[in-house]
């Protein structure tokens, strides 16, 4: 069975069938060649794996970023980060970075970051004399950001998976990596700009100007502190600050930016729907996939090949990382988090590595992963807001992937870095 389940999985992918009917296909195939369970068992899985309370809080995130995005809070982001950062060299550049980590706080999708706010800090580059595959590499590494500074819906979604960590517990672990990341780029345009003369394109504010840009981003810096303070206060869940979140949305949409109205509110819900249902999808195809490599016992076996190899710790974190990192070469991200974490986390589990600090090593490596090629959704977003060449902008973006995994080596041989503040908060034992 699981020789047809794998076979049939790397087929489907060759041919470039839809990763998500892909896992669907395969789990078919092997259930029709096992004969060892009924055939109901397909409904029933793909239905339990997206009958989740926690799961529920995805289409909430998703729907809360949009009506964020139409609320003009992403405008006024904007602003503020180009009144802070514009006027150093390479300002616009670290206006993308800087703009990524505060919209991170508030869509938790590195696809979001890249199709919205990055768009339009490409653009701004790209008008200011920086080369096009430039502006277009560093907002596609930045949009990267989005996952690890929480909200994360990646990270529910592990959560959802793998029962020895919490969403609370993730969120915080992505603080440090995510600023971390964030610094890693931000360094390498400071040094882009030096190298090839980047000029300023505004001049040092005034600190009037400061408060001025502060007030109407107010609102979007707030929306992370309420999620992340109600949840470590005790105020509500993960899945209902989610809930939260889409109601400070619509206040602050409706009645504080007062830029959305009933007749553009069906609109929201529609895009946010369309997105969900793709979502929830590959989530439900990748719960019956990930069930049967667990049943055909594929973690106890991969751990038995490891614990063949080496009994050292830290190569076995090593080893993992790789193999994680070759795997999000070929297989988007939600899929991957689904299929990897069921046969990896207990590996990591049974030679003592913090689940925690598995969980952020897994969720960061697959999220760098969505500016690799041949798979880098990320990449083909760019390519189609910029019109550009993917083969030109996958060369653009290798020395900023290049910090991004320096940042991915530094969390995996330093556990504090993930470890620390959800420590603070007991959520690491």
């Amino acid at each position: 069975m699981t020789v047809v389940l794998m076979l049939t999985f790397v087929i489907g992918l060759i041919i470039g069938l839809p990763v998500a009917l892909v896992m669907g296909v395969s789990s078919l195939s092997a259930l029709l060649a096992g004969g060892n369970f009924s055939l109901l068992v397909l409904p029933q899985r793909l239905y339990g794996g997206i009958n989740s309370f926690p799961l529920m809080a995805v289409p909430l995130f998703i729907l809360a970023a949009d009506l964020m995005t139409v609320g003009k809070l992403t405008e006024a982001l904007l602003k503020y980060t180009n009144v802070l950062v514009g006027h150093v060299r390479g300002g616009l550049g670290h206006m993308n970075v800087l703009a990524s980590m505060l919209f991170a706080g508030i869509s938790g999708s590195a696809l979001a970051d890249a199709a919205g706010p990055g768009a339009v800090t490409m653009d701004m580059m790209r008008k200011a004399g920086y080369p096009a595959y430039y502006s277009a590499a560093l907002t596609a590494t930045t949009a990267t950001i989005g996952p690890i500074i929480p909200p994360s819906i990646i990270m529910v979604i592990y959560a959802v998976t793998d029962n020895r960590v919490t969403v609370a517990g993730l969120f915080l672990a992505g603080v440090l990596p995510g600023i971390l990341l964030g610094g890693a780029l931000a360094l390498v345009n400071h040094f882009s700009a030096v190298r090839n003369n980047y000029q300023f394109v505004s001049k040092a504010p005034s600190l009037r100007k400061v408060f001025q840009s502060f007030w109407p981003a107010l609102p979007g810096l707030m929306m992370p502190i309420i999620i992340l303070g109600g949840i470590l206060g005790g105020i509500f869940t993960a899945t209902e600050a989610a809930a939260v979140a889409v109601f400070y949305a619509l206040f602050v949409s409706f009645f504080v930016t007062r830029s959305l109205n009933l007749k553009t509110l069906p609109g929201v819900f529609l895009r946010s729907g369309i997105l969900t249902s793709a979502v929830l999808l590959i989530v439900s195809m990748a719960s019956i996939f990930s069930w049967l490599l667990t049943v055909q016992q594929v973690p106890q076996k991969l751990a038995l090949w490891l614990g063949g190899l080496t009994d050292s710790r830290a190569i076995i974190l090593i080893l993992l990382a790789i193999f994680i990192l070759f795997t999000g070469l070929f297989i988007d991200t939600l899929p991957a988090v689904i299929i990897l974490t069921p046969m990896l986390a207990p590996v990591a589990a049974q030679f003592g590595i913090n689940p925690l600090h598995f969980a952020m090593m897994l969720v960061l490596n697959l999220t760098i992963g969505m500016v690799t090629p041949p798979v880098g959704p990320v990449l083909f977003v760019i390519c189609t807001v910029g019109r550009l060449r993917l083969e030109r902008l996958s060369r653009a973006v290798l020395p900023l992937l290049l910090a991004e995994l320096i940042v991915l080596i530094l969390v995996i041989a330093f556990p504090a870095i993930s470890l620390t503040i959800p420590a603070l908060f007991g959520f690491t034992r």
